[in-house]
């Protein structure tokens, strides 16, 4: 497991994930849909590549709006994978979200 990032690590990568968002333990995103069937189909594949990865964000649903929070709770904070699979994520969304 990759070692958890120092704050300056974290704001190194953060230059990187423009649309997310960081508390310092952990990075978080939503992505707008036209309704809740592309985002469910979203979360499909957010679930398809978080697999592949063996790395799990947390995902909540709200209609058309789809938020995910990465945080490496093993290492208690962020880590690499973190932004591999937010980076992952985002081209995932490319074309299918509205935001």
């Amino acid at each position: 497991m990759p070692a958890q990032l120092s704050p300056q690590e974290v704001a190194r990568n953060m230059t990187r994930a423009l649309e997310w968002t960081s508390n310092g333990s952990a990075i978080t995103r939503t992505f707008k849909f036209a309704d809740f069937a592309a985002a469910l189909d979203f979360v499909n594949n957010v679930g398809a590549a978080a697999e592949k990865a063996n790395h799990h964000p947390d995902i909540v649903i709200r209609w058309n709006k789809v938020t995910l929070t990465l945080s490496t709770h093993s290492e208690g904070g962020l880590t690499a994978l973190d932004f591999e699979l937010a980076s992952t994520l985002d081209r995932l969304a490319l074309g299918k979200a509205n935001n």
